[in-house]
Order: structure tokens, then C-alpha cells, then sequence
């Protein structure tokens, strides 16, 4: 079978699937948007290709998104032609569409099965939006804006053939009809080597080695900022560190915006909220303090088996992978009360649940948690034991991706290249 694999920063979400479809002997490309030669990549054959222009200066702001969208899918759909014209044909195609490219592919190929890594579907009310009433929107624009914003996904729709997404709340955002060809098969964690490790040692600042009888709280984002519940758990700072004097915290996440609107005057989430609760923290207990930034991937494990209580907060949005990172380590985790943590944290069985945006409550549920081993013994093996079961890379969801991919192909033969 020739795959093909669509993803503007490839492999993403994909890295296990496609080297694992290559490794079964079928044909695997993929066309990554960036400014490279063409090559390999773990059996898979790298077709990279460039936009060639921006959006329009002084586009209706509603619009500037699909534009966007729009220029992707051409660039995309141009350099698929020049691989039609190479003889290659593929007989399914995979794509992650939340930035458009596969739009056009259909219309080259229109025989070949396309299937969509469907990741969140917007909506004005019941999500993301509007949840944090810190940070309403700018006005009612907004929901006309975000209506517009599906029209990518509803696009797609019309020519798609079958949805992946990785939990089944994020599913449950997209709409009938599509809904009931979305199948839900999470990405997959390494359960082997995201694992317990009692003998675990951490270094910081090149000075300072910590051990498994630290008491370690960590806070961990791609980036710090209000949809991951940053200014949250900034605001419950000054009294856990009052009530916990031997305790370090770990914060992990960049400077950037992965979600949600950027801070005013070129200002940085991370440092708003550090300025905010630093007047309420002496030096000393701000020096329990460890920002790190984003670190290396061995560097975060390592992070989170040292782990005494894992905090993980999110809007109803998109689940993040480090948490399931941190339920495969066995860390007891203190997680918000939101819809995309009710698959994967039951309260007092894999991990505790607060409301979101109690603060009090976060403090005196994480230090019930410091006070009381024993609990935190079950939820963190009750945590390794459902990831293991339900989000196991080897054993369960990559076996389930791959049946899916293949069961994408009626052809019964692979298309001539």
C-alpha cells in the first residue's frame, strides 16, 4: 500500500505510526511544510515543500485564519502535483488538517481513503471558550470569528473518510455526521521506558542533585500560560511554599502561546504571573522556586519519577501528553476537575480532582497529598497500571492505528508507483 502523511511540522503526531506502517513493507511519504531537501526519515520518504506568500495585510480578522488555511492547502496541493507527476499515487492518505494542507488532496487523488487526525472541533459555548471568565472575549465577534474558524474542519468533512482522535472527549467536539467516523486511539505513551524509577537523580543548576526523598512538587506546560491553569497554580504558590518549607517546585514550560491569546505590551504569561505572586514570597522560599524552561525530554522524565504530587491543570481543551507521561511514571497526580480528565483521572482511584479555579482547594488537596504516603503509593500505581492498560504505545494503540490505516484500504493491492 503507498501511504501518504500529511503534517506541517512531520512526524508530530504520527512519529510511531508512520515508521511502523514503513516496517510492514508498505510505501510511506510525507510532506512536511519546511525548508529542507527531500530525504529519509525512518523508511519514510520526506517530500518537504514552502508557501510562497503570507496573508493579506488588512484582511478581515475574521477571515485571516482561513486565508491562512487557504495558502497552506495550495502550496500542499501544488507540491502533491509535482508527486503525482513522479508516479506516486497514494492509495490512503493521512493528515493532520487543523492547518489545512490536505484540503486540495482529494482533487488530485480521488480515489484514495483520507483519513483525518481530528484534534478539537471549536465551539463559541461548553469549551475553551468562555471558561475562564479572567479572560472573556474581546467581543462578540469572537464567536462569529470562531464559527468561521470551522470552516476547515467542515470543509474537510465533505471529503474525508474516516477521523482519529486520541480521547473521547476530544472527539465528542466534533459534530454529526462526522462524529461516527471518528475512531478514538490515543497516541500511545512508552509505558517501558516512562516508567518508575526509585533510584532516580536530578541535577539543577549544575549544583544541586535531588533524589526520591525530596519532596518534589512539579507543574509541567509546552508553554506557561492561563489554558494550562499557569496563573492558577501561581496564585496557590505563596501558601503551598508557606505550608511546605522543605519543598521544591519544579515548573516546567517555555515562554511562547500554544493556545489562547497572547499578552498585552510584549509581555510573557510566565513573567506576569511571577511578578504577580513574588511580593507575596520571601527570597528564601522563592529560591524553592525552579523555572526551568523547556528542558530535554530524559531531563523531563526524569523530572516527573521524582515527582512527590504531580499538578495538571487544563481548560476543557485539548489532554495534554505529559500527563499521561506522569500517570506512566506511577506520579500522584492533582489534576483539574475538567471534561478532558475524566477518562483518565477518577477521583481517589488514579489521581485526586479540584475545581479549577480553587486555589484554597489546590493547596490543601496537594498537601493532604505530601502528608499521606500511602495514598499517593495507590494513585500513582493505580495511574501506571490504567496507562499501561488503556494508552500503551506497543501493546494497544499502536496495533489499534495501525488496523486502522489498513482497514482504510479496499483496494486489495497497492497502487503502481
Amino acid at each position: 500500500m503507498n501511504l501518504l502523511f500529511i503534517h506541517q511540522n512531520f512526524p508530530g503526531q504520527f512519529k510511531h505510526l508512520a515508521p511502523a506502517l514503513a516496517a510492514r513493507g508498505h510505501r510511506v511519504c510525507a510532506m512536511p511544510l519546511r525548508n529542507s531537501q527531500a530525504g529519509h526519515w525512518q523508511g519514510v520518504q520526506l517530500w518537504p515543500y514552502q508557501v510562497s506568500r503570507g496573508t493579506t495585510p488588512q484582511i478581515h480578522p475574521w477571515i485571516a485564519d482561513f486565508e491562512t488555511k487557504t495558502i497552506r492547502a495550495e502550496a500542499c496541493f501544488r507540491a502533491a502535483l509535482k508527486l503525482q507527476a513522479d508516479g506516486f499515487n497514494p492509495n490512503v492518505i493521512i493528515a493532520h488538517h487543523g492547518w489545512g494542507e490536505s484540503l486540495f488532496l482529494k482533487d488530485i487523488w480521488p480515489h484514495a481513503k483520507l483519513g483525518l487526525y481530528c484534534e478539537f472541533f471549536y465551539h463559541p459555548q461548553g469549551a475553551d471558550v468562555g471558561f475562564d471568565p479572567e479572560f472573556p472575549p474581546h467581543d462578540l465577534g469572537d464567536f462569529c470569528r470562531l464559527r468561521l474558524k470551522n470552516l476547515n474542519n467542515l470543509l474537510h468533512f465533505e471529503v474525508a473518510d474516516a477521523g482519529l482522535s486520541p480521547t473521547h472527549w476530544q472527539a465528542s467536539t466534533f459534530p454529526e455526521p462526522f462524529r461516527s467516523r471518528i475512531s478514538v486511539i490515543h497516541d500511545g505513551i512508552d509505558t517501558q521506558r516512562v516508567a518508575p524509577n526509585p533510584k532516580v537523580r536530578l541535577t539543577l543548576n549544575g549544583n544541586m542533585v535531588l533524589t526520591k526523598q525530596d519532596e518534589v512538587i512539579t507543574f509541567v506546560n509546552r508553554n506557561l500560560e492561563p489554558y494550562r491553569g499557569y496563573h492558577i497554580f501561581m496564585r496557590a504558590l505563596p501558601e503551598i511554599l508557606k505550608r511546605r518549607p522543605r519543598a521544591r517546585v519544579l515548573i516546567v514550560g517555555g515562554d511562547a502561546v500554544s493556545y489562547g491569546a497572547k499578552p498585552k505590551h510584549g509581555k510573557t504569561w510566565k513573567d506576569i504571573f511571577a511578578a504577580e505572586v513574588r511580593p507575596q514570597i520571601s527570597d528564601a522560599d522563592w529560591s524553592r522556586v525552579h523555572l526551568l524552561g523547556n528542558i530535554a525530554y530524559q531531563h523531563f522524565i526524569a523530572l516527573l519519577q521524582l515527582s512527590r504530587v504531580h499538578v495538571y491543570l487544563t481548560y476543557p481543551f485539548v489532554l495534554s501528553w505529559s500527563l499521561l507521561e506522569a500517570m506512566s511514571v506511577g506520579c500522584a497526580i492533582l489534576a483539574s476537575n475538567t471534561q478532558p480528565l475524566h477518562e483518565a483521572i477518577k477521583h481517589d482511584e488514579t489521581g485526586r480532582l479540584v475545581g479549577f479555579f480553587d486555589t484554597g482547594g489546590l493547596v490543601n488537596a496537594l498537601c493532604d497529598l505530601l502528608d499521606d504516603p500511602d495514598s499517593r503509593q495507590r494513585l500513582g500505581r493505580n495511574a501506571r497500571a490504567f496507562a499501561q492498560k488503556t494508552y500503551d504505545l506497543k501493546r494497544v494503540c499502536l496495533p489499534q492505528q495501525l488496523a486502522w490505516v489498513e482497514a482504510l484500504d479496499d483496494s486489495g493491492s497497492p497502487t503502481p508507483s
